[in-house]
């Protein structure tokens, strides 16, 4: 076994190692970038032919991975995107960066996991690490994966002939502080050697790794990094409703608090939640936690009031429209930003969807804009959602033809000064018009 482990490292070392990636969204080709700038061979998988074209095409479609980096990988002639899994066999190594989503009844959805391991355990090879990164509960990759996986056609034994391993994935699409490289990485195997390898594996691309004791400890470390912001944020959008009835400014709260230099860490209201991680993760724990006979109330309680701000939201339009006698049906609403934050071309569970369609059952015409996402949808399908909509564009007169402009996402390109002045009303979900001094009239506080 020794002589095994020592030969696989060495193989890491020099980089004389195949990745391969599954998934090849927000988290998975990041990963096949940083590997690729490493010198290591990289195959990336997917089901979606698209983005399989695109990239042999040296396109990118995601917005912060531009095509030069696409292009540059394949002139390297390392990296090969495929849907044919038979091509697992090729790899040393498995990385799977599947979507983790809920279903209807807010139960963890394992499909794309299960399917992802009965795509590639025929073609499963002695000495392989398979690396989970998908955000899930904890005990997912023994009971899940393993026993999957263990199904191979050459009798291959987790822990034995391949290493299993968790490595929860941290992006953070837009932050221009940290890039995949630089944010530390959790790892935990499912025994020492395969804690080792992992490790090692990662940390050729990662500045700093965080080797944990198990997978089940890894598995839980990111659902408590998640529930931590989905708790807090639900706590602030509380104070923000409180705070609307009683006429006072939460934004001037929390940045007077903020001037404690301990004891308290600022987190901000919105719309309501976004992207795949917060509004997610914390139920995959709910869920998991039954099993034991333990309630966790916090999360569902967070997930009630964060589920209720958007409801708030809309109830601000209406209130601001019955301001100039006018009521939500039949009301022309543009709103602004459709991605999840600021400076991002994510979609995913964005609350500007749920604001859509609330909106339109009140009877509004609604349209969007936002500079980072031209069309919905851009690539796949929303899994709640089926608008076909074309951003549109935005000036001084496509502002005055609607009775209000709903500011979900304060992007950095959006000029709210003159979005002010254009608009006749505004409700403002980000408090991106705070510092405008013309027009506060028009504006209302969501």
């Amino acid at each position: 076994m020794k002589n095994k482990i020592d030969q696989l490292k060495k193989k890491i070392i020099d980089h004389d190692f195949t990745i391969g990636v599954v998934g090849l969204g927000y988290v998975g080709l990041p990963l096949i970038v940083e590997f690729g700038k490493k010198g290591f061979r990289v195959i990336g998988f997917d089901i979606d032919q698209l983005k399989v074209d695109k990239l042999l095409a040296g396109e990118s479609y995601i917005e912060h991975i531009g095509s030069e980096l696409t292009t540059r990988l394949l002139n390297t002639g390392k990296f090969e995107p495929t849907v044919d899994f038979a091509k697992i066999a090729e790899v040393d190594a498995v990385i799977i960066c599947v979507p983790t989503p809920l279903n209807r009844y807010r139960e963890p959805e394992m499909k794309y996991i299960r399917d992802t391991c009965t795509s590639i355990k025929d073609y499963l090879q002695e000495n392989q690490i398979i690396a989970l990164e998908s955000t899930t509960y904890p005990g997912t990759t023994e009971e899940v994966m393993k026993p999957i996986l263990e199904q191979n056609p050459s009798g291959l034994k987790a822990d034995q002939d391949f290493y299993l391993v968790y490595s929860p994935e941290r992006e953070d699409p837009g932050n221009k502080n940290f890039s995949t490289s630089t944010i530390p990485k959790v790892v935990g195997g499912s025994t020492p050697e395969s804690l080792e390898l992992g490790n090692l594996l990662y940390s050729q691309i990662i500045e700093k790794t965080v080797p944990v004791s198990s997978l089940k400890t890894a598995e839980m470390t990111k659902l408590v990094e998640n529930i931590y912001r989905n708790i807090n944020i639900a706590l602030v959008n509380e104070l923000k409703m409180l705070a609307d009835r009683m006429d006072i400014n939460i934004w001037e709260v929390i940045k007077a608090a903020s001037t404690k230099p301990f004891g308290f860490h600022p987190f901000y209201p919105g719309p309501g939640l976004g992207g795949h991680c917060i509004p997610i993760d914390p139920f995959y724990l709910t869920w998991k936690a039954r099993e034991y006979n333990f309630p966790t109330r916090f999360i569902e309680l967070a997930g009630e009031i964060n589920a209720k701000v958007t409801e708030f939201v809309r109830d601000k339009v209406v209130e601001a429209l019955n301001s100039k006698e006018k009521s939500l049906k039949g009301a022309k609403i543009l709103i602004l930003g459709m991605a999840y934050k600021r400076d991002i071309d994510d979609l995913r569970e964005s609350p500007s969807l749920k604001l859509m369609e609330l909106l339109e059952k009140g009877g509004a015409k609604v349209e969007y804009n936002d500079p980072h996402i031209p069309q919905i949808p851009k690539v796949s399908p929303m899994r709640n959602y089926k608008f076909i909509r074309k951003s549109v564009p935005l000036s001084s007169a496509s502002l005055a033809k609607y009775d209000l402009a709903l500011i979900v996402t304060d992007h950095s390109s959006y000029d709210f000064e003159a979005i002010v002045e254009n608009s006749n009303l505004v409700v403002d979900t980000r408090n991106a018009t705070s510092q405008i001094k013309k027009g506060q009239e028009k504006i209302w506080t969501a």
